[in-house]
């Protein structure tokens, strides 16, 4: 009954001017999602052949890239949405860093595009978690959000709890990945419910995925039989 109330409710918007929406990209008039079809049509969809563990792009006809050859993360795969290009970049930024926060929804919808083709379904959604200073800051946690949509879309359990980060880390920016893999060590506590699960973990961005291996690696330690990721974006650099 409540499902179908909510569909009501969300038909009924969508097609009164009074609840009108313009399109976060391009200010024109856009459906629910928050932004229109020619803006949705134009992201930079993630797409081509990639690494079946990491998501960046392949140089040879192989499964893995060099970087997973040398050195794996510790999760067992990474899925992407979309490229970190423009753009999204802008978008992303707006949302985190410029307290836009009715840009949430629209996220939520990109990321969720084609969830249903995700493949094996998880036992638990976990979102990256942020330091307590950091959430106060920014007064939300955006893979929270991207986390808890997918969650729901799936029908998977999911959890705020089961993460959290026992220090707030300095930025990864300007760091190396060996310095960034230095910086996130025992940076995160886990809760050992997790023994046996299947895990996916959620953020928004994903560049050299050191925080996802880090995390993946304190599951995995705590017992998790496996842990795959799932970013709205990836950064494509030459070098991560």
């Amino acid at each position: 009954m409540t499902s179908t109330l909510s569909n009501l409710l969300s038909l009924f918007i969508d097609n009164c001017p009074f609840f009108e929406q313009k399109c976060a990209l391009c200010g024109d008039a856009s459906p629910h999602s928050g932004i229109c079809n020619s803006c949705q049509d134009g992201l930079p969809w993630f797409s081509g052949e990639n690494c079946s563990r990491c998501a960046l792009p392949l140089a040879a006809a192989a499964p893995l890239c060099g970087q997973c050859q040398r050195l794996p993360p510790f999760f067992d795969r990474l899925d992407a949405v979309l490229r970190f290009d423009f753009p999204l970049a802008g978008l992303l930024h707006a949302w985190k860093y410029g307290r836009r926060y009715e840009l949430s929804g629209v996220m939520a919808q990109i990321f969720t595009r084609n969830s249903v083709n995700f493949g094996e379904k998880p036992d638990l959604v976990l979102p990256v978690p942020l330091a307590p200073a950091r959430l106060a800051e920014r007064g939300f946690n955006q893979s929270e959000v991207l986390a808890r949509a997918f969650a729901d879309t799936l029908a998977c359990p999911f959890s705020t709890t089961h993460l959290w980060r026992k220090r707030n880390t300095p930025s990864q920016a300007s760091l190396t990945l060996a310095e960034r893999r230095r910086n996130l060590h025992d940076a995160f506590g886990v809760n050992p419910a997790v023994k046996g699960l299947h895990v996916l973990l959620v953020d928004d961005v994903a560049t050299s995925g050191s925080t996802l291996s880090a995390l993946a690696f304190a599951l995995k330690k705590q017992g998790a039989k496996r842990v795959d990721a799932k970013v709205l974006a990836r950064a494509i650099f030459s070098k991560t």
